[in-house]
């Protein structure tokens, strides 16, 4: 069973993510968030209420089009894909709560494909925490932390959504 190790002050880190997902959007036409389920649908919410975005607000699940879906199979709790504007020559912000090997992102932007071909793909994360298997970096990122293999980075949102991130170590 995971067991907590250490707490980030997850609202300040959101704060820094926010101020530079608003400096990157700055005179940015036809932007749009993309928020990657869970975590990554959480910040995409709150970004996009704060930077007047709800319109423009849009969530991927990428279970289908992860490349060890074989492998692991079809996860319990797979939520829709819900795209309700044109993507075609977007500017779109994809949201995830926790960079690792990229492959989310990879699988992510193939969803985004099957939408359209935005003009712009960034990536925003709350945390990178390194460990990259795919050539793929953030545009906006609040902070890099260095993990041990047997620990991983969780972002949880309270009833009031307030987030909270973790380190969580796994002694199984």
């Amino acid at each position: 069973m995971p067991t907590t190790t250490k707490q980030f002050d997850a609202e300040a880190l959101y704060q820094t993510l926010l101020g530079q997902v608003r400096d990157g959007l700055h005179g940015v036409q036809d932007a749009a968030i993309i928020g990657i389920h869970s975590g990554g649908a959480w910040l995409a919410e709150r970004l996009a209420a704060d930077l007047g975005l709800k319109d423009r607000l849009g969530f991927i699940d990428v279970s289908f089009y992860r490349d060890d879906f074989a492998k692991k199979g079809l996860h319990p709790d797979v939520k829709p894909t819900h795209i309700l504007f044109n993507v075609d020559r977007a500017h779109i912000v994809l949201v995830d709560d926790v960079l690792y090997t990229g492959r989310t992102t990879r699988a992510a932007i193939n969803v985004l494909f099957d939408y359209g071909r935005p003009a712009r793909i960034m990536l925003a994360a709350l945390a990178d925490r390194g460990g990259r298997e795919l050539p793929v970096a953030a545009d906006f990122v609040a902070t890099s932390v260095a993990l041990e293999a047997n620990q991983s980075l969780a972002l949880a949102r309270a009833g009031d959504g307030q987030f909270s991130l973790t380190i969580e170590e796994d002694h199984a």
